[in-house]
């Protein structure tokens, strides 16, 4: 997994640079209903939803993608675990909703090319309520508790698993954060957090298991360096003298 685009990153927002190019991220078809059911399973490294290709992004990328899997990264009881950082800082979890370029047949074949992936990205945070929409998915991990397990889940708004202002974000190219670690990801971070209650924090640090039989947390890979990448921002993050008018 060497090489200069690798994933995760720290995302300093003194160095991102405003671009008024990037449109908001539209979504279609994440509505699903209660009788389409879901494949969730425990992989060994994380929990993973399949999610069906009706699902799909439709504005914020100059092209179409649609929606492979989610899957989430954490900590433990002890500390964060967000795989990309935020100034340093590492929140306690994130998720991770993988697309692929319509342009080609399927997840696999779009992944070894440069323009194959799209991953939205969005950080949890411990708030005060049960967040519903993770509930859809937290309420099953005890049914997948070990390796290779899998469970069905029904359908729900999968958007609800991700922030509701879809227009400020970071984005920048980087690459899969598990082997085989392929540089063709194009990633966007949402600036804004969810929010799960302590409760269901919990559950999902300490409930998987790996396949050494323990508790499967921190489950993030380091960040990477940026070597001379650039990361956008689609919103002004600094207010600075180049972005005033004139």
């Amino acid at each position: 997994c060497g090489g200069t685009k690798q994933s995760p990153i720290n995302v300093d927002t003194a160095q991102a640079i405003f671009s008024p190019d990037l449109r908001p991220i539209q979504l279609s078809g994440y509505s699903l209903p209660a009788n389409k059911q879901l494949k969730l399973k425990n992989n060994g490294h994380t929990v993973v939803l399949d999610l069906p290709e009706s699902l799909a992004l439709t504005g914020g990328y100059a092209q179409q993608y649609r929606a492979a899997q989610l899957h989430l990264h954490w900590g433990s009881p002890s500390g964060p675990g967000s795989e990309h950082t935020v100034n340093g800082r590492r929140f306690a979890a994130e998720i991770h909703v993988v697309h692929y370029n319509t342009k080609y047949d399927s997840f696999s074949e779009a992944m070894v090319h440069p323009d194959g992936l799209a991953v939205l990205g969005a950080f949890l945070e411990v708030g005060h309520g049960e967040n519903q929409y993770y509930h859809e998915i937290l309420q099953h991990l005890h049914e997948i508790q070990e390796v290779g397990q899998e469970t069905l889940v029904p359908g729900f708004n999968i958007a609800g698993l991700l922030p509701a202002n879809l227009k400020l974000y970071f984005h920048y190219n980087g690459s899969l954060t598990t082997p085989p670690c392929y540089q063709t990801v194009k990633w966007t971070i949402f600036n804004q957090t969810m929010l799960l209650s302590h409760h269901q924090m919990s559950v999902l640090v300490s409930t998987l298991r790996s396949p050494e039989d323990q508790l499967l947390q921190n489950n993030y890979r380091p960040v990477q360096s940026l070597h001379g990448r650039r990361v956008l921002a689609s919103f002004q993050t600094t207010p600075s003298v180049k972005h005033s008018p004139g």
